[in-house]
């Protein structure tokens, strides 16, 4: 890479081996301190998420911390919840199968 133009890389050219375009690049760059700031109110907005869902000792999901910021007065939209969970890797186990088989009126085959 570096055999092109003296030894001088050429923006233009990383941009086109990259497949981006020259604006795009430079937006990018330009905009390092609105996503600085989106991270940095993204992990408050965590902290928050994080003890609803610790809140009475077992986990909840989207919907129940959505409900639990909703009962302390703080409203924060469900797709906000999920994304941010997803960010920080934050899951919520699913209850599993019951392992006996039911007849379909809800009692246990014996």
């Amino acid at each position: 890479m570096t055999q092109k133009d003296n030894n001088l890389l050429n923006i233009s050219w990383l941009c086109e081996c990259a497949s981006v375009s020259r604006s795009g690049y430079y937006n990018w760059i330009c905009s390092k301190k609105a996503r600085d700031k989106k991270d940095e109110q993204d992990k408050k907005d965590f902290e928050v998420i994080l003890a609803a869902y610790q809140f009475r000792g077992y986990d909840k999901g989207k919907r129940g911390i959505y409900m639990r910021l909703l009962n302390i007065g703080i409203r924060m939209n469900q797709k906000k919840i999920r994304r941010l969970m997803n960010k920080f890797s934050l899951r919520c186990p699913i209850r599993k199968a019951n392992p006996l088989p039911t007849n379909g009126k809800g009692f246990k085959d014996k």
